[in-house]
């Protein structure tokens, strides 16, 4: 497994309706791709100056699918974030190898 994480800081004055497109278009349309098992959208603790944070993490089943979902989609994905919300927000992105889960 590969978590995908995306961390976007995100002024404050458009955050609601930043919550609300990632909600109901870009998270969704991301998923539909098909190569993401699971989406999780957390608020990071903590202040920041003049926005708040957010961590969207997706968990993708091996390296080769988060390949593609680079190449082929998300090119598109971001640019559509880029156009909605340009100099109102800041973002960066990581990716993590899941060693092991471990669960209850």
């Amino acid at each position: 497994m590969v978590l995908y994480n995306v961390t976007v800081s995100i002024d404050a004055a458009i955050e609601h309706d930043w919550l609300s497109w990632m909600q109901q278009e870009h998270i969704p349309a991301v998923m539909q791709t098909g190569c993401f098992e699971e989406c999780k959208l957390s608020r990071v603790n903590g202040e920041e100056d003049g926005g708040k944070t957010y961590a969207v993490l997706y968990l993708a089943p091996d390296q080769a699918t988060l390949d593609h979902y680079q190449a082929h989609f998300a090119p598109a994905l971001q640019k559509d974030h880029l156009d909605r919300y340009q100099g109102k927000f800041a973002a960066f992105r990581t990716t993590l190898n899941v060693v092991k889960s471990f669960h209850r």
